[in-house]
């Protein structure tokens, strides 16, 4: 039988995250509600084991976030996903089950379909002691990028003697809804743009092999895993490995090799948006160019300082289509981008501007 069960609003609604539980298991829905509620920044509004009552809910109730299991009795999470985003695309939709662990081809499928995180689910009865604590952390990071407001400075004007050059190489930076926004980015590319182009994503090193198989899906260009020592060529899709930061090194007659980097940035990131861009400015110079999606955190800014020094420019994702606008709002707060779009509209721009026809 369905469960199908309102709950009463805390006294602190108003403040509070209003949160919707979706999961099969009595158990979980109970324990899940209890931890949130007994934090004041929380409110669970509502839990089901449904997905289609979930639907219904969400016709009539906004929620600032939802967690959503895999395994539902009728339509499955992962079915019900785009149309949970359909109605509420704001909110922010965390997978929470033990059938789409982190690294598996479920997880990455959810992750590109627009769920901003994945926990797995602990069984019944599993529940440790520090579990409540890491959900919390976890989740209130996902509404950290909003606790501070960014000014927006005008968008970088480029130098017409720096802007003559054409774009050499593209590096695009992203971390916690990139996947998703990487979907909408690659489906904007109308053309092949004639470059090698670099992405950094973090994720850890096991969700490699089902992230490079996803975006493969995305766009007609190749997509590979970046390797030590080979040489870039144009329109291929080079991934930094989950355990190394991709590095290049420019060689002799002007073909630039990746040198993979294991070491953590100093601000803990590895794979690291910002070795990516400082050794894109060094090989490429002005013909380098950086896209910064969504993401936590500030990586990519220090290694945009750097492409614009050089003369290159950089394009970031806006706050509203953003999951976390975190790193391409410290690109805005530091006015190093020339413009700030919607994933969909970035790869029509990089292909006008790399070409020098803006």
């Amino acid at each position: 039988m369905t469960v199908h069960v309102p709950i009463m609003a805390s006294r602190d609604e108003d403040r509070a995250l209003r949160t919707l539980i979706v999961d099969d298991s009595v158990v979980v829905r109970t324990v899940i509600e209890r931890i949130l509620n007994a934090d004041r920044r929380f409110s669970v509004t509502h839990k089901t084991n449904s997905a289609e009552h979930a639907l219904g809910y969400l016709q009539d109730h906004e929620v600032d976030l939802i967690l959503l299991d895999i395994e539902l009795p009728g339509q499955s999470g992962l079915m019900a996903l785009p149309a949970i985003l359909g109605i509420n695309p704001r909110a922010k939709v965390v997978i929470l089950s033990g059938n789409c662990e982190e690294g598996s081809a479920a997880a990455v499928e959810a992750l590109a379909l627009g769920a901003s995180d994945i926990l797995a689910k602990p069984g019944s009865g599993s529940f440790g002691e520090h579990f409540p604590q890491a959900l919390i952390d976890r989740l209130l990071r996902l509404f950290s990028g909003a606790a501070t407001p960014v000014t927006v400075r005008p968008p970088l004007r480029i130098d017409p003697e720096q802007a003559a050059k054409p774009l050499a190489c593209l590096g695009i930076g992203a971390s916690t809804g990139g996947i998703h926004a990487l979907g909408q980015l690659f489906a904007g590319l109308a053309a092949p743009l004639g470059v090698p182009i670099l992405l950094t994503q973090h994720l850890p090193a096991s969700f490699t092999h089902y992230f490079v198989q996803q975006l493969g899906r995305m766009t007609s260009l190749r997509v590979k895993v970046a390797e030590q020592g080979e040489m870039l060529a144009p329109d291929i899709v080079y991934v930094a490995p989950g355990d190394a930061n991709l590095q290049l090194r420019p060689g002799l007659h002007g073909r630039v090799s990746v040198a993979l980097n294991p070491q953590r940035t100093p601000t803990g990131n590895l794979p690291g948006v910002d070795p990516m861009f400082a050794s894109m400015a060094q090989a490429y110079g002005a013909g380098a160019a950086g896209v910064v999606l969504t993401g936590m955190g500030r990586d990519g800014t220090a290694g945009a300082r750097d492409i614009v020094a050089a003369g290159g420019w950089i394009v970031a994702q806006d706050e509203a289509s953003s999951v976390v606008w975190g790193m391409p709002g410290s690109i805005a707060g530091e006015g190093l981008n020339c413009a700030l779009l919607e994933p969909h509209a970035i790869m029509d721009f990089v292909a006008r501007r790399g070409k020098n026809r803006n």
